[in-house]
């Protein structure tokens, strides 16, 4: 019974934003209330919804103070001289911007932060679409492409749920599926040189002397820039990666006390304070409501023990004949199940079941932590509801979710079946 209100939340869900009957904040709230209600948890259902907003809490205040730190170093200029540069190496070539947006979102992603890739890249690159008049669906996607296959890294949220559910090490899960993640880079960057070349075709090479940033900026905007403080804003962003890079304060209290100082450097005075705050509160907004939205909808689907029994009833549809396929079965279907389970009910629930599995039937269990890898929350991180990271990304680019993952599925579908032949190919997984 859990399991099928389990899935019929998510069935409707998806079905509602794919339709667009509801927006995205409705479907998060109201769609769990009501097979809550369904299920028999009508008493318990307010902690549960408080539960899940208590833990993205955290993340929820990172993204208001961040989305206005990044927003405030826009409007003081911070990163026009790195546009400006960008676009003389692209010269308005929309295949050369979208390469380079995807190059810029792995390396950025090194630190396997899914919402610190999604400030960064979009912040710098966002500009540059605009300027150039390129889809922001390509910006979004590219990124979700490169900060998907990056998510492999022993570090990132996956890997180290598979490694700690398996009792394993790195060299147990992640080195096997090196070659595979090598391939997967390069179908990204292949993925990204095509989706760039059509973008080439709609626009052409726009002229470069058609857009300079200072002829183009209105007065208004010149007014809230900051160039003699350029070197302050940049050291303080530079302290600022560095405090979470090395973890020295919690993220939250990172972007808080970094956006605090910013403010009072930068505008003295408390009415262009209240200004620059205003200019930033919508898409604040925004994205803040989707996180605790999402929060509800994880809150219950975990509390009222849905996402277990949803793991358990995926389990035994699996025939026994099928039983020798099953890491095949795992890579194939990673990804495409980020957008049913969390990370933490795939890797602590589902994963659990399934290894228990394979090993009964005399299969290494580590080939199934490897085969989840190839795609469960890395490729399909930035694709899924069940993430705030999704929402950062959609929210910062100004793109619909339905749209997003109508865009970019298929070619972040493509990176797990290319890592799945290589990582059969080269033994890490086996038929």
């Amino acid at each position: 019974m859990l399991a099928l209100l389990g899935f019929l939340t998510i069935g409707v869900f998806l079905l509602a934003i794919f339709t667009k009957k509801l927006s995205v904040i409705v479907s998060l709230v109201i769609i769990p209330i009501i097979f809550g209600l369904i299920g028999g948890f009508g008493a318990e259902i307010g902690g549960l919804m408080l539960d899940g907003l208590i833990q993205v809490a955290p993340t929820g205040i990172m993204l208001v103070f961040a989305i206005m730190y990044f927003g405030l170093m826009m409007d003081v200029g911070l990163f026009d001289p790195m546009i400006k540069k960008i676009i003389q190496i692209v010269k308005g070539d929309p295949l050369k911007v979208v390469m380079g947006t995807v190059f810029l979102a792995m390396i950025v992603h090194m630190d396997g932060n899914g919402s610190a890739t999604f400030m960064i890249t979009v912040t710098a690159m966002l500009p540059i679409y605009e300027k150039l008049g390129m889809n922001r669906l390509i910006l979004a996607g590219v990124v979700a492409l490169g900060a998907g296959v990056m998510n492999m890294i022993p570090w990132g949220g996956p890997t180290a749920r598979a490694m700690t559910t398996l009792n394993a090490e790195a060299v147990d899960i992640f080195n096997p599926v090196i070659p595979a993640m090598v391939a997967g880079i390069a179908w990204v960057l292949v993925a990204s040189y095509l989706i760039g070349r059509e973008e080439r075709k709609r626009l052409g090479i726009i002229d470069i002397e058609k857009i300079d940033f200072n002829l183009e900026l209105d007065e208004e905007t010149k007014k809230i820039r900051r160039p003699k403080l350029f070197y302050f804003n940049l050291l303080l962003t530079l302290l600022m990666l560095c405090a979470l890079l090395l973890v020295w304060l919690p993220m939250p209290v990172v972007f808080i006390v970094g956006f605090i100082v910013a403010l009072m450097v930068n505008y003295p005075k408390n009415a262009d304070q209240q200004a620059r705050i205003l200019s930033h509160a919508g898409n604040v907004l925004l994205v803040a409501s989707m996180i605790f939205a999402a929060g509800i909808f994880t809150g219950i689907l975990n509390g009222t023990g849905m996402i277990g029994e949803m793991a358990s009833a995926l389990v035994r549809l699996i025939p026994e004949s099928l039983g020798n396929y099953l890491p095949t079965i795992v890579a194939i279907t990673s990804m495409p199940l980020s957008l049913v389970f969390t990370p933490d009910a795939y890797y602590f629930g589902v994963l659990p079941i399934i290894s228990e599995t394979a090993s009964n039937l005399g299969i290494n269990p580590h080939e199934i932590g490897r085969a989840a890898i190839l795609g469960q929350m890395t490729v399909g991180f930035p694709l899924s509801p069940l993430t705030a990271a999704t929402f950062i990304l959609i929210g910062l680019t100004k793109v619909d979710l339905f749209e997003h993952q109508k865009f970019i599925f298929k070619w972040a579908f493509g990176t797990t079946i290319v890592m799945t032949i290589v990582a059969l190919l080269t033994g890490a997984i086996s038929i």
